[in-house]
């Protein structure tokens, strides 16, 4: 049974997959890399650390990563971070999952105040254990260090006590690593098939569906 539930926020639980993009390719452009932000947007799930190298020569990665990452982070915060919204009943999905006696821990590849803003944007502190981000690791999705950390937050729990939910295949890939089964969502605009060939359980187009559907999703159901 699952008594445990690992959120993924950027497209899981909010709006903001596309303005991240947008704003990573105002970021490369500063730094002289004019990158189409459809490539872009396929890397959009990934920390800035596995972004940057997935976009640029490694030499560049390797020389720019610290000072590009520190820009697209101000630049996300001033300019971005205010037209992010929260998707319909993800308050209501955490209500139904915590009546189920399941605890929530959210375990994200953003930076730690963002990660808190998004929290009090769903105005979902109350129903949390715990939050993750890329602060607390060193490497970030799709390496699986964010969802160890989280795992660390509800232990004693073992991976097939754990699910994870998240939009994207880097989620799915880091999650597969630590053998937890995971619950895809639509909501970040990655295709069906990207997120099954990444190893998604199951799929449901976003938090709203998944609270409709909860008795039969792996969740609800165990």
């Amino acid at each position: 049974m699952i008594q445990a539930v690992l959120f993924d926020v950027d497209g899981t639980l909010i709006d903001s997959n596309d303005l991240h993009a947008v704003a990573w390719r105002e970021a490369f452009l500063k730094f002289g890399f004019d990158i189409p932000v459809e490539d872009i947007r396929e890397q959009i799930g990934k920390g800035g650390d596995n972004l940057i190298r997935a976009l640029l020569p490694k030499n560049e990665a390797d020389r720019l990563h610290e000072e590009l990452d520190t820009y697209r982070s101000e630049l996300f915060k001033r300019d971005y971070l205010p037209r992010v919204v929260p998707f319909p009943c993800v308050r209501e999905l955490f209500e139904r999952i915590v009546s189920d006696g399941k605890k929530i821990v959210l375990a994200s590849s953003a930076k730690g105040s963002e990660v808190e803003f998004h929290l009090n944007l769903i105005g979902a502190a109350d129903l949390v254990t715990a939050t993750t981000s890329a602060d607390d690791v060193e490497h970030s999705k799709p390496c699986p260090d964010i969802f160890a950390a989280a795992m660390d937050k509800v232990k004693p729990f073992g991976s097939d006590e754990i699910a994870v939910v998240g939009d994207s295949p880097f989620d799915v890939e880091a999650a597969k690593k630590l053998g937890l089964r995971v619950v895809g969502l639509r909501s970040g605009g990655f295709p069906d098939d990207v997120l099954h060939q990444a190893g998604a359980d199951e799929l449901f187009d976003g938090a709203e569906d998944l609270l409709r559907n909860y008795e039969t999703s792996l969740i609800g159901r165990g």
